[in-house]
């Protein structure tokens, strides 16, 4: 399976480019930086340089001809303003949506976070509440594409090691989970295609990762 990771920098990407290649599949991880070539290509994934916020559908759709899925885990990151929450964590997915139709990819995960599609809390600071409305934005404008996607809501994301199990569903509660957890799905849901269409909150939990999906069917 040829998977192409757009924010591949990501430490969720890095996670998830590691267990594609372990697994024998294809991981391509479009990154902004070339200094973070050899990172990426530490994981076995195939770097290429491309960012988000510089391109267009047609530049990016040609980075995904021929996968069989993308992965839509760009984000501005800690430290960045209320701006690039939208210029990147919205409008870079709009970006990669749109390439992925054009490109035949019918297979999209999109990466969005706990708190997407509720209003923002009281008293929540201006970059937190661009975060969530841009993830809002994007989830919107996904649901309404021809696309086999599957959005995934984590929650506080650890830097913890793996578990292997978690508490997923369409609401499950908030709570912590690891990167590494995280990316394990991710991996999951490349596999189960019934998947898409649905909109998934995932924190840690009991249940190893392969019964937790089976239980949504």
């Amino acid at each position: 399976m040829r998977v192409v990771l757009v924010g591949g920098h990501g430490k969720i990407a890095l996670l998830l480019a590691g267990l594609l290649s372990e697994r024998g599949d294809e991981p391509v991880a479009l990154i902004r930086n070339p200094a973070h070539a050899a990172e990426v290509a530490a994981t076995g994934a195939r770097p290429v340089l491309l960012d988000v916020e510089n391109t267009d559908p047609g530049q990016l759709a040609a980075a995904l001809d021929g996968a069989d899925a993308v992965v839509f885990a760009a984000g501005a990151g800690a430290g960045s303003g209320a701006a690039r929450k939208y210029t990147v964590d919205r409008d870079g997915s709009v970006l990669a949506a749109t390439a992925a139709e054009a490109a035949g990819v019918r297979r999209f995960l999109q990466i969005s976070s706990m708190g997407a599609g509720e209003p923002a809390p009281a008293g929540t600071d201006e970059v937190w509440r661009a975060y969530l409305e841009a993830k809002t934005q994007a989830e919107q404008d996904l649901r309404g594409r021809d696309l086999d996607w599957t959005v995934l809501r984590p929650g506080r994301l650890t830097d913890d090691p793996a578990t292997g199990s978690v508490t997923i569903g369409q609401r499950v509660g908030r709570s912590d989970i690891p990167r590494a957890d995280v990316a394990a799905v991710l991996l999951a849901l490349l596999d189960a295609p019934e998947t898409a269409g649905a909109t998934l909150e995932v924190v840690a939990g009991e249940t190893p990762i392969a019964a937790a999906l089976t239980a949504l069917r």
